[in-house]
């Protein structure tokens, strides 16, 4: 996430002064908290904090472990089509093969050689 994108999720959250925290006390912050589940403290108007009801909490770590989750998913099956194309190399006559095209020289005609096919 760029900076700018961090910076207009913090302008879209309702504000309060640090000198509200001390005049109102916890209890007040945390009534402001309750209305919306975030809330930012600024100090002279810039952002300095942003404190969180326990559930707008629970929800933002809920999303993360998905996140994560989907990430393993996509790495596991990464590994396995990587595992099976190592396989070829542990087949009979492998090594042999591999250093015949490696000796081999080829002709790119100003392409490059990539993807699942090669």
């Amino acid at each position: 996430m760029s900076f700018a994108a961090k910076s207009d999720a913090i302008d879209a959250l309702p504000k309060t002064p640090a000198s509200d925290v001390k005049k109102l006390g916890w209890r007040g912050v945390m009534r402001d908290v309750q209305k919306s589940g975030r809330l930012v403290v600024t100090n002279h108007d810039a952002p300095e904090a942003v404190i969180l009801s326990a559930r707008e909490y629970e929800a933002i770590v809920q999303a993360l472990d998905k996140a994560r989750g989907r990430d393993q998913a996509t790495l596991e099956a990464l590994r396995e089509r990587f595992d099976e194309r190592l396989k070829a190399l542990k087949a009979p006559g492998a090594a042999a093969k591999l250093l015949v095209a490696a000796k081999k020289p080829v002709k790119l005609h100003g392409k490059v050689k990539a993807g699942g096919s090669y």
